[in-house]
């Protein structure tokens, strides 16, 4: 298959309803490096921040409801993030109260773990360093 830049793509960003604003925020900043691109209320209701990179960024939404009880899977099944140290990581995703699990390498040879974030949405991370 052939790359042709006019159409060559990246993801821009994912878009996750969360239950507490600012405690996904730190999260996301302690865990990759990110800042905060944006903050504002949201026009219907609730508030909105864009946390990420200058090339790409987390679209976080709450409500101040709890939206624990959202299947995994539907539809989404996983966000994954990239790092250089694995280790490093999965101390900061436990620093921060949350479970790391399936710990493991898989070809072309990345190690990963997944982790649920509070309000069930799960994370792969992975690191090829």
């Amino acid at each position: 298959m052939q790359n042709h830049p006019a159409t060559a793509g990246f993801i821009e960003h994912v878009n996750l309803t969360v239950s507490q604003l600012d405690r996904s925020i730190r999260l996301f900043e302690d865990l990759l490096g990110w800042h905060l691109r944006l903050r504002a209320p949201h026009g219907e209701s609730g508030e909105f921040a864009h946390v990420g990179s200058e090339t790409s960024y987390l679209a976080l939404w709450s409500d101040g409801a709890d939206h624990a009880g959202q299947s995994k899977g539907k539809p989404m099944n996983h966000v994954g993030l990239q790092v250089a140290d694995l280790d490093a990581a999965d101390a900061v995703v436990q620093r921060h109260g949350l479970e790391t699990f399936s710990h493991g390498t898989y070809e072309p040879g990345p190690r990963s773990f997944y982790f649920f974030d509070w309000d069930g949405i799960e994370f792969e991370v992975v690191s090829y360093s």
